[in-house]
């Protein structure tokens, strides 16, 4: 089980990052540096295998979240500096959560409850079906309108597993 954290804020730098012991930069790693408009700094570590959902291209003065794995080691540096699993471009159309959901599909910090309908698209993040239970598994739900109960109750567009 991945120990997902998160960082929301605004892009202002994207360019390109160096890897390997010769420093090449060969387009394929970015480092993408967040602002969350009260001092807060992160730079995110995009690599070829950074989930963007619903591929949503992003670029500078943008809102998105990026996602990391919380129990992952970082290097003592400021600002801080993530690999990034997942990030999500802000939308006033969907929401998102990504979070371990057990077998309720109760997410881990029990805020939002899943209510799978025929509907709902369950996928793999490479896009193709996922024909189990998304039950007991870290998920990316893209949801709409929820209920004011507690926990919230939706029954999501999509699920993405994270296998």
């Amino acid at each position: 089980m991945v120990n997902f954290k998160s960082f929301r804020g605004v892009i202002t730098q994207i360019s390109d990052f160096s890897v390997g012991q010769n420093g090449d930069k060969n387009g394929c790693y970015k480092i993408m540096t967040l602002e969350d408009g009260a001092g807060g700094v992160v730079n995110f570590i995009i690599s070829p295998s950074t989930y963007f959902v619903n591929r949503e291209i992003v670029t500078t003065g943008e809102w998105v979240t990026g996602y990391y794995d919380g129990d992952a080691p970082v290097p003592m540096i400021y600002p801080p500096q993530y690999r990034a699993l997942i990030i999500v471009k802000e939308s006033n159309y969907h929401n998102v959560k990504v979070d371990f959901f057990n077998q309720q599909l109760l997410s881990s910090d029990g805020q939002l409850q899943l209510n799978l309908s025929p509907t709902t698209i369950i996928s793999l993040k490479n896009g193709q079906p996922f024909t189990n239970s998304p039950a007991n598994r870290n998920l990316i739900v893209v949801y709409g309108p929820t209920t004011r109960s507690i926990p919230a109750q939706t029954t999501p567009y999509e699920i993405i597993v994270w296998c």
